[in-house]
C-alpha cells in the first residue's frame, strides 16, 4: 500500500523520489528493494532528474545493485523477460548523465553488454533498453577515455550492424559512428574495416538512389566514411562504393543547383580526391567531362569568393574554397599527366586557362591580407595551392607573382620562425604530410616555385632583396636535423627529403647566377659546413642517392666559390666530404656485356640505375665542379689517388668498346683528368702508366693527349 500511494502521487516527482530512496535505504529484502526501485526508475523515466537527486540515487544504490539487475536472467512473475535488465540499464543511463560517473570503470566495463543489446533482435518491449544504451554510449564518448574504450571494446562493429540492419535507433547509431570516426578514424578502420565498409555501401546506395534533399544531407555524412587508409580502391566493395559516389556526384553536379546544394557536393568530391586522387573517376569520355566539370566548378567558386571578397561572406565559405583548392590541384596534376591521361589535350588547354583565372583571384586575395590575419589557416591553404601552381606553371601570371613574392617570403619566414596556430588546420591536400609536412611549413610548398624563379633575373633579385636565401639556409639546416632525427639511421624518403632536394636546386641556381651572394652572405658558410659533414653520412645509406647527388654537386660548386674559407683548408671535414664526393662520382659507371657484340660496354652502375634519371644531370655538373676544384685545393689530387679512381677509370676505358661511351661522358672524364694531370705529377704518372696516352687518342681526348705529352 505504501508503494501504491507513492506511485499515485503525481504532484511532486522529487518528493516521490526522496520517499523511494528512503525505502531503498531501509529495505529489508530484495522484494522491497525491487518495488522501490520500480518507482525510482519510473520517476527517472518521467523526466529530467537534477544533479543533486541523481547523486542521491547513486549514493543509495551504487553500482552493485544495477550490476545484479543486468546479469539476472529470471524476471519477476508476470513480467517481461528483460525486466531486470531494463531496470539496470535505466539506472546506468541515469548515472551516465553525470560526466564523472560516465567515465567510471564500472560504466566502461559494461560497454560489451551495451554492444550486445544493440545487435540483439529488437522487440517492442526492448526499445526503452536501446534508448538507454544509446544514452550511455553517448555519455561515455563524451569522456576523455571513452572513445578509446568504445573502439577497443567493439562498439564500432555494433553500431555499424545496428545501422546497416536499420534497427531501432539506427539514426543514433550513425551519429555515434560519426563522432567516433571524427576522433579516431585510423583506429576505427584498422579494427572494423569490413563493418565500416558495409555502412559506406548502404550510404552510397542511398546516395545514388534517393532523389530528394536526403541526397545533399548524405553529402555531409559521407566524407566521414571515406578513409585515407586503407585505400578504398584496394577492395572490390570499396570500388563499388566509389563508382556509386561518382555516379551520384555526376548527377548532382550536372544539374542546376543552389549554393547550399553545390557546396556539400564539392566538399564530398574533394574528400574523394584526398583519399583516392583521381582513381575514382572512370576513364573515357564521361569521366573526362566530369573531371573537367569538377575543376571548372571549383575555379568558378574560387573566383566568386576571392575576386571581390566580402570579409563576412568569405569567412563563411572558407571550408568550401579550401575543398575547391583540392579539386584544382587535382586539375593541375591531370593536366600534367602523360601516361593514361583522363583529359584530352583540348580539355587540358581549356582547364589551364580557367585555372589561371582562379589563381589570379588567389593572388588578388593574398595581396589584401593584413598582418593580423597571417595565422588564419585559410591563408595557409591559399599559399599552398598557389605554390602548387608556381611549381608547374612558370610562364603565366609572372608579373602578379613577382609582386606577391615579398608577401610570400614574409609569410613563410613568420611561420617557420614562430610556428603558428595554423597547425590546427586540417588542410585538404593530396600529398603526404609526413616528415616536414606540418601545416606551418609553408616553405615546403613554395620551394618548387622558388626553384623556377631563382633561374630568372627579376624574381631572383626580389627573392634576394627580401632575404629568401638566408631563410632557405636556415630551413635547410632545420630540415637536415629533421631527416637525421630518427635513431640508428636516416628516415625513408619523406617530404623532408624532397624539400632538401628542392632547396639544393635553388642554391645551385644561386651559385651559378649570383656567386657574389654566396661569398658575402655568412649563412652560406654555415650551409657549406653542413654539406661537408652531411655527405659522408648520407652516401653509404641506401635509397638516398638523389639527395646525396644534390649535396655532393652543391658542395663542390660552392667549394669553388668559398675556396679561401677556413673550413675548406684541408680540414678533416673537408677531406671527408671530397672523399665522399669522389666516391659518388667514381662509382657511377661500370662495364657490362654488350649485347650487340662479344665485348664490353660502358654502363651506369646497378646501384645508380633506378635513380639515374634524377641523378644524371647532377653527376655531370659534379664532374665539372670537381675539375674546377682541383687547381684550388692542392691536397685534392692526393685524395683522388687514395681512392684509386684513376686506375679504375683507366681500366674501364681500356676494356669497353669506344662506341659505347657517348661524347658527353668522354668530355666529363677528360675535364677532370686534364686538371689532375696538370696539377699533380703523381696523377699524371698514374694515367701514363695505365696507357693513358693510348686511350686518350682512342677516345678523341685531344686536351688530355696534349697535357700528357708535355714534359
Amino acid at each position: 500500500p505504501t508503494y501504491q500511494a507513492m506511485a499515485s502521487d503525481a504532484g511532486d516527482r522529487n518528493s516521490t523520489l526522496k520517499r523511494c530512496l528512503g525505502v531503498l535505504r531501509d529495505a529489508r529484502n530484495d522484494s522491497e528493494q525491487f518495488a522501490a526501485l520500480l518507482l525510482v526508475t519510473k520517476a527517472v523515466r518521467a523526466g529530467e532528474v537534477d544533479a543533486k537527486t541523481r547523486r542521491q540515487i547513486f549514493d543509495a544504490i551504487g553500482f552493485t545493485f544495477p550490476n545484479r539487475l543486468l546479469t539476472s536472467r529470471q524476471p519477476p512473475a508476470g513480467c517481461p523477460e528483460h525486466t531486470f535488465r531494463a531496470l539496470g540499464l535505466t539506472l546506468f543511463a541515469c548515472f551516465c548523465t553525470d560526466p564523472e560517473l560516465a567515465g567510471h570503470s564500472q560504466i566502461l566495463n559494461k560497454i560489451p553488454t551495451f554492444n550486445d543489446i544493440l545487435v540483439s533482435s529488437c522487440n517492442p518491449d526492448s526499445t526503452s533498453m536501446i534508448d538507454d544504451v544509446y544514452q550511455c554510449l553517448s555519455a561515455v564518448m563524451a569522456t576523455s577515455r571513452g572513445p578509446r574504450e568504445l573502439v577497443t571494446k567493439g562498439t564500432v562493429s555494433a553500431l555499424c550492424q545496428a545501422y546497416v540492419n536499420c534497427s531501432y535507433g539506427s539514426d543514433r547509431a550513425l551519429t555515434l559512428l560519426l563522432g567516433l570516426l571524427t576522433i579516431a578514424e585510423a583506429k576505427c578502420w584498422q579494427r572494423d574495416a569490413p563493418h565500416l565498409l558495409a555502412v559506406l555501401s548502404k550510404l552510397t546506395n542511398d546516395f545514388l538512389k534517393t532523389e530528394d534533399m536526403t541526397k545533399f544531407e548524405l553529402c555531409e555524412v559521407l566524407p566521414h566514411f571515406i578513409p585515407l587508409s586503407p585505400p578504398l580502391t584496394q577492395d572490390s566493395q570499396g570500388c563499388e562504393c566509389l563508382h556509386r559516389l561518382y555516379k551520384g556526384l555526376a548527377n548532382i553536379l550536372g544539374s542546376k543547383l543552389s549554393q547550399s546544394q553545390r557546396d556539400p557536393a564539392l566538399k564530398l568530391a574533394a574528400c574523394l580526391v584526398q583519399a583516392c586522387g583521381s582513381e575514382w573517376i572512370p576513364a573515357g569520355n564521361a569521366g573526362s567531362k566530369f573531371l573537367a566539370l569538377l575543376v571548372n566548378l571549383a575555379c568558378v567558386e574560387v573566383r566568386l569568393m576571392l575576386e571581390e571578397p566580402d570579409p563576412l561572406e568569405v569567412e563563411g565559405k572558407k571550408e568550401v574554397v579550401t575543398a575547391c583548392y583540392v579539386l584544382i590541384e587535382m586539375g593541375i596534376q591531370e593536366c600534367l599527366r602523360e601516361e593514361k591521361p583522363l583529359l584530352e589535350e583540348v580539355q587540358k588547354m581549356q582547364l589551364v586557362r580557367i585555372m589561371e583565372e582562379a589563381f589570379g583571384a588567389v593572388i588578388f586575395y593574398l595581396r589584401q591580407v593584413k598582418q593580423e590575419e597571417l595565422q588564419d589557416p585559410f591563408i595557409f591553404a591559399s599559399v599552398r595551392i598557389l605554390g602548387a601552381w608556381m611549381a608547374e606553371e612558370t610562364s603565366s601570371l609572372k608579373q602578379e607573382i613577382c609582386e606577391l613574392l615579398p608577401f610570400l617570403v614574409h609569410y613563410a619566414k613568420k611561420l617557420f620562425k614562430e610556428g603558428s596556430p595554423a597547425a590546427s588546420l586540417p588542410p585538404p591536400e593530396l600529398v603526404s604530410t609526413e616528415g616536414s609536412g606540418l601545416p606551418q611549413d609553408a616553405l615546403r610548398f613554395l620551394l618548387p616555385g622558388f626553384c623556377h624563379l631563382t633561374a630568372e633575373d627579376r624574381p631572383r633579385d626580389i627573392l634576394i632583396s627580401e632575404g629568401a636565401p638566408a631563410l632557405l639556409c636556415e630551413y635547410f639546416l632545420h630540415q637536415w636535423e629533421v631527416l637525421t632525427s630518427e635513431p640508428g639511421s636516416l628516415t625513408p624518403l619523406t617530404s623532408t627529403e624532397m624539400s632538401l632536394q628542392t632547396a639544393c636546386g635553388i642554391f645551385l641556381n644561386l651559385v651559378v647566377t649570383a656567386p657574389d651572394l654566396i661569398r658575402r652572405d655568412k649563412t652560406f658558410s654555415s650551409l657549406m659546413d653542413l654539406l661537408l659533414k652531411s655527405l659522408p653520412l648520407l652516401l653509404p645509406q641506401k635509397d638516398h642517392l638523389v639527395l646525396a647527388a644534390n649535396i655532393a654537386t652543391l658542395g663542390l660548386m660552392m667549394a669553388r666559390i668559398l675556396a679561401s674559407s677556413a673550413v675548406l683548408q684541408g680540414t678533416h671535414s673537408a677531406q671527408e666530404f671530397f672523399g665522399a664526393a669522389i666516391r659518388f662520382l667514381s662509382q657511377a659507371h661500370t662495364t657490362q656485356a654488350d649485347p650487340s657484340s662479344d665485348g664490353l660496354a660502358a654502363a651506369v652502375s646497378p646501384a645508380y640505375a633506378s635513380a639515374w634519371a634524377d641523378v644524371r644531370e647532377l653527376w655531370f655538373l659534379g664532374m665539372q665542379a670537381l675539375a674546377g676544384c682541383v687547381p684550388l685545393f692542392p691536397w685534392l689530387p692526393q685524395a683522388v689517388l687514395q681512392a684509386r679512381w684513376l686506375e679504375g677509370l683507366s681500366e674501364l676505358l681500356a676494356r669497353v668498346a669506344p662506341a659505347s661511351v657517348d661524347f658527353e661522358l668522354i668530355a666529363a672524364f677528360q675535364g677532370v683528368l686534364v686538371e689532375l694531370a696538370r696539377a699533380s705529377k703523381p696523377c699524371r704518372d698514374v694515367i701514363l702508366s695505365h696507357h693513358g696516352g693510348e686511350w686518350a687518342n682512342l677516345y678523341g681526348m685531344a686536351a688530355l693527349e696534349q697535357c700528357l705529352s708535355e714534359q
